[in-house]
């Protein structure tokens, strides 16, 4: 029988049993785009954290107050800190040669207020040298002033957010905006930078770094930031700021010390085996998809038994009766497997509409992958109801009589 004459016989098969073909369709369906909307998910939730992390250049040390030993696993992301970090740590550091720029960090929360407007908002407490390690570009006005980081200036740049909600269409720059009990006057707005490390710059107002220590009544830095002139001169700097640390704070080397590839390397890691975790799980559903197969072709087999003795009389041979069944459990999977995978592109594209900072999306190897295990598990599962079915003697099958 050709492949034609084979695909027009199963076609009329599928549409004379509309409730079997459908319930078969349903959970190959449900198996591809569970396969593929979880994988996409998990795929998109991976490059999204990346993206958050890669604000930073490669040849940027992130130092942070603390000592964990390293294990392989994920770096720190906080430290138990028995010696804060201080400015004075930093302006040793500022000192290298290799350090092309060092910049504190201190963040909190705080009310701010123009007028008769309030706002609570992120208030990041840091130096001039920041804008340029976190690449910040300015809408209007200047960054924060270079110079003496212990001088508690009272200026503040805002987020494009933050500068509409408290200004409206006013102009901000050279305005008094207050926070706490602290007063900052406006001296420069950002270009829109959106969300990096769960903190959004366009909701953020960046002050002083000692003008934060003042607000927040804290001395010690959240980190500390230095970009090394080159990639080449990494190791040799991360060395040398660890002595230096260690012998500021009495022989103790009391803080961790990471670069950005080893933290994107182990979020990367952890998120990719977690996405491969949920693509399995949802994996599993095709798995019950093939079970449904092979019951409800078994049940087929049973009611179709007139029918395969009348094509054994009129000439058709077992392995003929076998390519029936198996193509027909070929056609389902592959219109199953096409229409999961187009309700969930659908579904992931519908995610990137609703939330377009999340590139949400499965590779391609995914969606092949997820129909070649469908088409797969059906034609192994279809085998033995095909066997079964070639094994029929004609007589035996043409005088068969179905129970009640």
């Amino acid at each position: 029988m050709r492949a034609v004459d084979l695909a027009r016989f199963n076609i009329q098969v599928m549409v004379g049993h509309r409730f079997r073909t459908l319930m078969l369709m349903i959970a190959l369906i449900i198996g591809v785009a569970a396969v593929n909307l979880l994988t996409g998910l998990g795929e998109g939730a991976r490059l999204f954290v990346l993206g958050e992390f890669s604000f930073l250049g490669k040849n940027t040390l992130i130092i942070m107050p603390g000592k964990k030993e390293t294990t392989g696993g994920m770096p720190p992301i906080t430290g138990e800190a028995p010696r804060d970090l201080t400015l004075e740590d930093m302006q040793a550091l500022t000192r290298l040669s290799a350090i092309n720029h060092a910049a504190p960090l201190i963040a909190g929360m705080a009310e701010l207020s123009y007028q008769s407007r309030l706002r609570e908002s992120f208030v990041v407490g840091t130096t001039h040298d920041f804008f340029a390690i976190r690449k910040l570009s300015l809408l209007q006005g200047r960054a924060l002033p270079p110079g003496n980081p212990t001088f508690a200036d009272a200026v503040c740049v805002l987020g494009q957010t933050l500068k509409r909600e408290l200004f409206g269409p006013e102009p901000a720059l050279g305005q008094w905006v207050r926070a706490g009990d602290r007063r900052f006057r406006v001296i420069g707005i950002l270009e829109g930078k959106g969300v990096a490390m769960g903190l959004n710059f366009d909701e953020a107002m960046l002050i002083p770094v000692a003008s934060a220590q003042m607000l927040f009544n804290q001395e010690g830095l959240f980190r500390l930031f230095a970009e090394v002139r080159s990639e080449r001169e990494l190791t040799p700097t991360r060395n040398t700021i660890l002595s230096i640390i260690k012998e500021r704070h009495d022989g103790e080397e009391d803080i961790t010390l990471i670069t950005q590839d080893a933290l994107l390397s182990s979020f990367d890691e952890i998120l990719r085996t977690l996405t491969l975790a949920v693509g399995g799980i949802a994996g599993i559903s095709l798995a019950v998809a093939g079970v449904l197969i092979m019951n409800v072709m078994l049940i087929s087999v049973s009611q179709r038994t007139a029918e395969i003795g009348l094509l054994k009389a009129l000439g058709a041979s077992a392995a003929t009766v076998r390519r029936l069944f198996l193509s027909e459990a070929l056609l389902l999977a592959i219109i199953g497997s096409l229409i999961g995978l187009l309700i969930s592109e659908s579904l992931l594209a519908a995610g990137r509409l609703l939330y377009d900072q999340i590139p949400l999306g499965s590779p391609v190897w995914v969606k092949i992958a997820a129909v070649g295990v469908a088409i797969v598990t059906a034609l192994l599962f279809a085998y033995l109801p095909a066997r079964k079915a070639a094994a029929l003697a004609p007589v035996e099958a043409l005088t068969h009589k179905q129970g009640p």
